[in-house]
């Protein structure tokens, strides 16, 4: 069993898998076929971190609340390469640029300074979904009581 199986509970291609259950919204979104505040936008933000909690729940790692920021902080890359694949599209002609004393700068250097900005914010956002998800998973594994299945196993 590797390290990674032994503390997180997943091999490394089970917690890439999981953490691309959120990547769809990324490209949706990036697109414009989803909007902000809708009902089907809210599912595509929602619904992947509640599977990788069921993920702990049913697997009932050592540590559920390292493997979900884990989880989480794969998605944030995710979403950081999602965005950079995408920024064009995104953003079309109105690419984004810098304002107040630095808006005179090269603006090939305000699209560095811009991208690099967003790449740190995702994979911050994606670890804070891990650090969210991961306090909850953590929660609903001392409330539900692992089935006997699931003990049976570790």
């Amino acid at each position: 069993m590797s390290r990674p199986t032994r503390v997180l509970g997943f091999s490394w291609p089970v917690l890439i898998g999981l953490a691309t259950l959120a990547v769809p919204r990324v490209v949706l979104h990036d697109l414009g076929v989803i909007e902000e505040g809708s009902f089907v936008n809210g599912l595509f933000v929602f619904v992947p971190p509640v599977c990788w909690i069921a993920a702990v729940l049913w697997k009932r790692p050592h540590r559920p609340f390292a493997t979900v920021v884990v989880i989480g902080a794969i998605y944030g890359v995710l979403l950081a390469l999602g965005h950079q694949l995408l920024w064009d599209m995104a953003f079309g002609e109105e690419t984004p640029a810098l304002g107040g004393e630095l808006a005179g700068t090269d603006p090939a250097t305000q699209e560095t300074a811009l991208r690099t900005v967003a790449a740190i914010s995702s994979v911050v956002t994606g670890t804070l979904v891990g650090v969210a998800a991961g306090a909850l998973a953590v929660l609903l594994c001392r409330l539900v009581p692992a089935s006997q299945a699931a003990d049976s196993e570790s």
